[in-house]
């Protein structure tokens, strides 16, 4: 059994997605990160920052959304969501899950805060670029990686997800319309989404 430790609408929810991808057997572990102070103290046992997602699975912890990602792919590789070493698919996945972690999430965090953080001192570059960089790959190709569905989906399409229709700092390109369109017809999300919306009520996040 995998103990996920998940707060609704927040990062951990594409993680949420990928668990109903796999199909395997979870529980969730609600960490209410939005209460005074943010989520309870003890919690930095298993996330040291008090951030969610943190998975624990055969008494092993794992936090950061691109070593879930990759741990629990390679864990239950018979659902097929990670290319194997040796495909040529495999680079740009583990690309474009470290990128959700290190460029993506930390640009559109800064511009729906007013910041429009360019290159310089900033690991992470600029708004545009990271735009311009969505942009040219998925007009490029189906999925994120290439031409079929894998993990780094779940990331990044919940990603762009959350800033069109919840941040709306991300513009309304077609090429990431479409994109979405592809993956919220996939049964798991929807799965994922009704689950995610089902706990965000009872957190009173939600009608």
């Amino acid at each position: 059994m995998i103990t996920f430790y998940h707060a609704p609408w927040s990062r951990s929810s594409g993680i949420l997605w990928l668990l109903e991808e796999l199909g395997v057997p979870y529980e969730i572990e609600k960490v209410d990160i939005r209460a005074p102070g943010g989520a309870p103290e003890d919690y930095r046992a298993i996330q040291p920052n008090k951030k969610v997602p943190a998975i624990a699975h055969d008494g092993v912890v794992v936090t950061e959304r691109a070593a879930i990602c990759t741990y629990l792919c390679d864990a239950f590789p018979k659902a097929g969501l990670a290319p194997a070493i040796g495909d040529a698919m495999r680079a740009p996945y583990l690309t474009w899950l470290v990128y959700a972690d290190a460029v993506f999430d930390p640009v559109l965090a800064a511009k729906a805060h007013g910041h429009e953080l360019m290159g310089g001192g900033y690991s992470y570059g600029s708004f545009s670029e990271m735009v311009a960089n969505l942009e040219r790959t998925l007009s490029s190709r189906p999925y994120i990686a290439g031409d079929r569905f894998t993990a780094a989906d779940t990331q990044i399409g919940g990603g762009i997800n959350y800033g069109i229709r919840v941040l709306k700092v991300l513009p309304e390109k077609p090429v990431f319309q479409a994109y979405f369109e592809r993956l919220a017809a996939r049964p798991a999300f929807q799965r994922y989404s009704q689950k995610d919306f089902e706990l965000a009520r009872e957190a009173g996040m939600a009608g």
